[in-house]
């Protein structure tokens, strides 16, 4: 029976025309699946359903969500994040929170640490990201030890924050991948219109809570605050990491973004 796919151009011209009608056509999709975004099940017999390609350096990967949480789309990633997910997947790994390079930065500069939380705003709870280097970010090319982290944000679309009141604006092309359930990168737009890229991706899927999760999926949007080394540190709880955030806004040390959510 034909399955009510959406292939999109983009994913059509990745896997080929036969194998796009193959799948359309339901001899190579599934009729029942486990939705990759909100880990709910689908039936691509009774609803629209979205193919979404992971492309890697080396691996692709075809996943299915309901089409009324993710388009078709294809995403880039790097390809040991792509690995890191199929092991996820299959059960070959566990995934653990990590950390992954800064973009523009000289290797082993610093890293990018990511944390997630939900934090109120306008009388309700948004899913967040707070990202903090854990070193000093220099602007690309330069041999200057000033730290243009936030600078380098606010050139890319991010707004500065100086109090936590209101939900920040949308930086167009930038968005959030959630994948099987977790958190696998920080995507930014592609150069000259190309695919997105990721900004920061994790070595390993990194974990949300149920609460975060579902709040994520629901919405299809994510904040994501950002402020220089030492501003925000590893807060246990979210009451605490909504003072280190507050604190940061007031110093003038805090910037953030509206994100969609991305892939699955």
């Amino acid at each position: 029976m034909p399955r009510m796919l959406d292939v999109s151009e983009d994913v059509r011209a990745e896997i080929g025309d036969e194998e796009a009608d193959r799948l359309l056509a339901g001899e190579n999709s599934p009729g029942s699946y486990d939705c990759t975004s909100c880990r709910t099940p689908g039936d691509s017999e009774q609803e629209r359903t979205s193919t979404v390609l992971f492309v890697g350096e080396e691996t692709a990967v075809l996943a299915f969500a309901h089409a009324t949480c993710i388009p078709s789309q294809v995403v880039q990633v790097a390809e040991d994040q792509l690995q890191g997910a199929v092991r996820s997947i299959t059960g070959g790994e566990q995934p653990q929170p990590s950390q992954a390079a800064v973009p523009n930065a000289a290797p082993g500069q610093a890293v990018l640490g990511v944390t997630s939380g939900l934090v109120l705003l306008e009388e309700g709870l948004h899913p967040a990201l707070v990202v903090e280097p854990t070193a000093p970010i220099a602007r690309p090319g330069s041999d200057s030890t000033t730290d243009e982290f936030l600078s380098l944000l606010i050139e890319q679309g991010f707004q500065p924050v100086n109090a936590l009141e209101s939900v920040p604006a949308q930086n167009p092309g930038w968005s959030v991948l959630l994948a099987m359930g977790q958190l696998h990168a920080v995507l930014q737009p592609g150069t000259d219109g190309g695919s997105p890229t990721a900004w920061w991706q994790a070595h390993q899927p990194l974990q949300v809570t149920e609460g975060w999760r579902t709040a994520a999926n629901k919405s299809q949007r994510v904040l994501v605050f950002a402020a220089p080394v030492g501003s925000i540190g590893q807060q246990p709880r979210e009451d605490l990491l909504r003072d280190a955030l507050e604190k940061a806004a007031a110093n003038g040390n805090l910037v953030a973004a509206m994100m969609p959510l991305a892939g699955t």
